[in-house]
């Protein structure tokens, strides 16, 4: 089977890198994975400046890719960088936002906690919200759906984008782990 292939940014916590490397090779053939920290040579901003964080992450990384995936993870929703790319995928103004979802990692057991920044952007049952939240895909042709659905959705649902809360200056407390890594 064929797929047109999407250019989509992968958002996730560095401690889940071996699941977010295995989706990425299973599901190679569906899309063109864009990731931040995917490999030893990524650049990371060490920066407290967030418009410069925002903007290197928008030009570097989610440039010319169209959809945003969020790896949901243990700790994904307590993460600032997460945050902040979400926020950047999020913008509107000379580009198209890019489509949002979220996919919960296996190792969640189909539960995970939501950065507040997607869940300001979605709804129980995908009812007049801008993002979808997913369990792992169980078929290439299921994830390939629901990428197509989040492209489609900048154009169709954009005047859904919730995008008014205070980036996260730090890490936040994780509510699986009770720390702040």
């Amino acid at each position: 089977m064929s797929f047109e292939k999407r250019k989509v940014f992968i958002s996730h916590f560095k401690a889940d890198r071996d699941e977010v490397d295995t989706f990425i090779d299973t599901f190679r053939d569906v899309f063109i994975p864009k990731v931040l920290g995917a490999n030893d040579n990524d650049e990371f901003f060490d920066s407290t400046n967030t418009d410069y964080v925002m903007q290197r992450i928008r030009e570097k990384y989610l440039g010319d890719s169209t959809v945003t995936i969020v790896l949901l993870g243990s700790c994904t929703h307590s993460r600032r960088y997460v945050d902040w790319e979400i926020k950047s995928s999020l913008q509107q103004g000379s580009l198209l936002p890019n489509g949002l979802m979220a996919i919960v990692l296996p190792s969640r057991n189909n539960s995970a906690w939501l950065p507040e920044r997607f869940s300001a952007n979605w709804t129980k049952g995908h009812e007049n919200c801008y993002a979808r939240y997913w369990s792992y895909p169980s078929t290439k042709q299921q994830l390939w759906d629901w990428i197509e659905e989040a492209y489609q959705a900048r154009t169709t649902r954009a005047k859904l984008i919730d995008n008014s809360l205070p980036m996260m200056k730090n890490n936040a407390k994780c509510k699986i782990c009770e720390v702040t890594h």
